[in-house]
């Protein structure tokens, strides 16, 4: 009855909606799929509405029955991870700082500044903070994941790809819907939307997310000193807000969409347990459990989030031409408090725990304040003859200031504060770029693309405060500054050819590289802590094709990639020796392969099924990381640091499968459907170097749902029940190198019942 419209299969796309985003000249979408057949799933990759298959791009998209599943049980953005080919995402801050790895290539630092080569856009306005890429993901009409180098048309820090967000627009129609589910842990999520037309020509949109979850994890360490840490259900819990509201005008020839959004998160950071390998090996120790920590701060972990930004898009249709202009505002602030090492106890402590806490860490990092400013204008021909183009400029602003903080966990009462750090950043960011579409004949079509990017940071960092001063002999204030800057020409050569009406290929070489980036890591450092990573640079080859299937039933798109990448910027994170640096390394190369395919088996079967393999390797004979104080390294090591030339790049599986399955029959007046989805991916190391605990072993991770949908009157009801992780894997999926084997543990099974109801 309604499988086609609520599949992820059947992805449309509303063309009035589309017309605000990407100028207001755009083809007509496909006619409704007919019975059994798949719809045309139209995306937005290269700024134009186009059908995917005839994309010269490996593009993923996400929507409608798959999307709604992955982000239920109040999942924060990492719920991508392993969901398309090729991407990974995990973070050390929690719901709040997403890293997101693409074909192997990724940031693992945890610094408020990192950039990472995988960017995200949302609405058309790039998140370039770590703390902005972590917004929830509510009332979102797809995701289009776009691998490969992707800056001809949205610049710097994309060479690994983009990871692009459309929220579901306004329309003249009244529409809407609330949701409410319910689940482990008394967590619950709230969505609610609505919208419709105000005048003739101007229409809103209103959407809302809460997700809530109590603390519900034990503090078991003993009592120290006379400080009393045991706590009940002192971690874990979190209460999410999300607002967005937007209007939209549509006139004749000229279009305008107001958007204003923001966050408010109160909640714990993610919770670190310390030692929780066995000695020589990545399996937990005996007795470890999800729910109990031992620490000697967890009272004091707290994480505060508040974002909002707003953005206005305005289109001209101008005949031949669409001129657009997209002023972009967004704003951050985070303070987030942790008990890093994860147990209780100091090196001098006659107790320590669990296991051996060489060091007792708790810190914190905040952003007091954060601007940035984006502006693009953008003109767009809509010729009907061969040629076609793009052309407009693009201006970037940043100002940033970090916070950091050291605190004694273990003696004094509250912990009292030992170490302060301020670090400011203006950045100042330009482009010119152009692409250009030319049909040499009915069936092929050459795109070129070129981007000039300049790029300019002014960057400082002062210590007012040294946590090892007095101990160790670190001086107490320390002042350093730097201000690197660089240009760069992207470009890109694609072409596209219709080998017949339901198959194309394509092939395309693209360069792109990533800002020059800074760490300011002066809480503990002996010096300043300033360490400056160049730009880096890849070249990469692609060639896919796309195929129409079974007379329209099935999509097969598969892809095939080498990139060479020089001067990658990597993270030298931790190590018996405590510290964190930037460094280059002198070339990485990366090849591997991508299928999606997606089948409507019968009229009440939609299946999906992808695969990705990559493999990655650092090449430069002089490159060594510090090693870990207590792991097993397995990597060659000399005068204390590991040699990993050789090595693969961290959290880059080699293999990522996905399959999901939703089978619907009419049952009454109403729909009955059941869906399951399994994702699967190989084992990943951790860090930069190889060990025997830092390597994470494979994960597969299920979830099931089944419900009832029928509408009624003027709206629609669905009931459903919902598993996620429902074989309850327990395993660590990150880690902390600093003083112990400390473990970051994915998410337990969880199981839920949803309501919701739609207006029309």
């Amino acid at each position: 009855m309604g499988l086609l419209k609520q599949s992820s299969l059947a992805l449309s796309i509303n063309a009035a909606i589309l017309s605000t985003t990407v100028g207001m000249a755009m083809p007509a979408l496909a006619e409704e799929a007919q019975a059994g057949k798949l719809e045309v799933i139209e995306v937005t990759a290269r700024k134009r509405v186009e059908n995917v298959q005839e994309v010269p791009v490996a593009v993923s998209a996400l929507q409608g029955d798959n999307l709604d599943a992955y982000s239920s049980a109040a999942m924060d953005i990492r719920f991508m991870n392993a969901r398309v080919p090729s991407l990974s995402v995990e973070s050390s801050f929690g719901r709040t700082f997403p890293r997101f790895y693409m074909r192997g290539l990724g940031n693992s630092d945890f610094d408020l500044n990192a950039s990472q080569p995988v960017s995200l856009v949302v609405d058309n306005v790039v998140q370039e903070n770590p703390i902005l890429k972590g917004f929830p993901v509510f009332d979102v009409e797809r995701i289009e994941v776009l691998r490969g180098p992707q800056g001809t048309l949205f610049g710097r820090n994309t060479p690994a790809g983009l990871v692009k967000f459309d929220s579901v627009k306004p329309s003249q129609e009244f529409e809407g819907f609330a949701s409410l589910s319910y689940g482990t842990k008394n967590t619950t999520d709230f969505r609610t939307a609505m919208g419709g037309g105000l005048t003739d020509n101007l229409s809103t949109r209103v959407s809302y997310l809460r997700q809530d979850r109590d603390n519900y994890i034990d503090n078991e360490a003993p009592d120290i000193f006379g400080e009393d840490f045991q706590r009940k259900n002192v971690l874990g819990g979190y209460t999410d807000q999300a607002l967005r509201v937007q209007f939209l005008y549509e006139g004749d020839d000229f279009n305008a969409l107001f958007n204003y959004h923001a966050r408010d998160l109160d909640g714990k950071p993610v919770t670190f347990y310390a030692n929780a390998f066995k000695p020589g090996s990545n399996s937990l120790r005996e007795g470890f459990k999800r729910d109990v920590v031992e620490h000697d701060s967890a009272d004091r972990a707290t994480q505060q989030v508040e974002t909002q930004g707003a953005s206005l898009t305005l289109d001209f249709d101008l005949g031949d031409y669409t001129f657009t202009s997209i002023t972009g505002w967004e704003s951050a602030e985070i303070y987030s408090r942790a008990d890093v090492d994860g147990g209780y106890g100091a090196p001098f402590a006659p107790i320590m725990g669990p296991g051996v806490i060489t060091i007792s860490s708790e810190t914190a990092d905040g952003i007091p304040d954060h601007d940035q400013i984006t502006q693009e204008f953008r003109l767009t021909s809509n010729f009907t003859g061969d040629f076609n183009y793009q052309a407009g400029v693009f201006y970037f602003s940043e100002d940033l200031t970090i916070e950091s903080f050291a605190y004694d966990a273990l003696f004094g009462a509250g912990g009292p504060q030992t170490g302060y750090v301020v670090q400011k950043q203006d950045t100042t960011a330009w482009a010119i770029f152009g692409s250009f579409d030319y049909n040499i004949s009915d069936a092929t079509q050459v795109t070129l693309g070129l981007r000039y990017s300049d790029d300019d940071k002014d960057y400082s960092t002062e210590r007012f405060q040294g946590p090892l001063n007095g101990c160790c002999g670190q001086p107490n204030e320390a002042y350093g500054e730097v201000n690197p800057s660089d240009s760069h020409v992207s470009w890109d050569v694609s072409v596209t050819h219709k080998v017949n009406a339901d198959v194309n290929v394509y092939a395309r070489v693209a360069d792109s590289f990533r800002a020059p980036s800074i760490q300011g890591r002066s809480l503990f450092a002996w010096d300043d802590g300033i360490s400056v990573a160049d730009s880096e640079t890849i070249l990469s080859f692609e060639t896919g094709v796309k195929s129409d299937v079974l007379d329209g039933a099935g999509r097969i798109n598969a892809s095939v990639f080498y990139f060479n990448m020089n001067d990658q910027q990597l993270t030298s994170v931790g190590g018996d020796s405590n510290t964190a640096r930037l460094l280059n390394a002198d070339k990485t190369t990366g090849y591997g392969f991508e299928v999606d395919s997606e089948f409507m088996v019968t009229e009440n079967l939609a299946v999906t099924a992808s695969v990705s393999y990559n493999n990655t390797e650092l090449k430069d004979a002089n490159i060594s990381v510090p090693v870990c104080a207590l792991c097993t390294v397995t990597d060659p090591v000399e005068d204390g640091r590991a040699l990993i030339n050789g090595n693969s790049l961290p959290h880059a599986p080699e293999w990522i499968g996905v399959v999901t399955a939703r089978y619907a029959m009419d049952v009454g007046a109403g729909e009955m459907y059941f869906y399951t989805d399994w994702s699967y991916r190989s084992e990943i190391n951790f860090f930069l170097y190889e060990s025997e605990e830092f390597t994470g072993k494979a994960l597969l991770e299920g979830g099931v749902s089944a419900g009832y949908t029928w509408d009624e009157g003027e709206n629609s009801y669905d009931v459903s029940v919902f598993g996620r992780n429902i074989t309850d894997q327990q395993q660590a999926i990150g880690a902390v190198d600093f003083s112990n084997n400390t473990a970051i543990i994915n998410e337990e099974a969880f199981w839920g019942v949803e309501f919701k109801v739609s207006f029309y």
